[in-house]
């Protein structure tokens, strides 16, 4: 049996995926796995609440709250789908079957390797001191001291 924390746990990384594939060119497939995984419990205005977020982080990103922005959406979509597994227990496993190992591995440790695909442009403008920039994790050691 799940327990709540483990139900939460997947509640946010499922929250946090929706949230980024909503920004992306990928958010009409992830629109319509919510809808169908929504179809039978509250599926009433969630279309157009999806649009809403998704027009509202598309706006946010444009801004310097962007992040906050998008913290805020995740919690908010957390939320929705802890009701909903509260009305559907059966979309505790829908939920692991749409967003794949992620759910999954929410209460999992993290591998050692993972890979990583998109793209990034780090830039920096630097005058009179040093700059550290990383895609990933960065350890800076100075003075023989990490």
């Amino acid at each position: 049996m799940e327990t709540s924390v483990e139900l939460v746990g997947l509640a946010s990384v499922a929250a946090a995926r929706l949230i980024d594939l909503l920004a992306t060119d990928g958010w009409a497939a992830a629109k319509a796995s919510v809808l169908s995984l929504w179809r039978s419990a509250h599926p009433e205005h969630l279309e157009e609440e999806l649009d809403d977020t998704r027009g509202e982080l598309v706006q946010a990103q444009q801004t310097d709250d962007g992040e906050e922005r998008r913290r805020l959406l995740v919690v908010d979509w957390q939320a929705r789908m802890i009701r909903l597994m509260a009305a559907r227990p059966d979309a505790v496993d829908e939920l692991r079957a749409l967003w794949g190992e992620e759910a999954g591995a929410s209460s999992a440790p993290a591998a050692p390797a993972q890979q990583i695909q998109g793209s990034m442009t780090l830039e920096a403008h630097v005058s009179g001191g040093d700059a550290f920039l990383a895609g990933r994790d960065m350890t800076v050691t100075r003075g023989g001291q990490a």
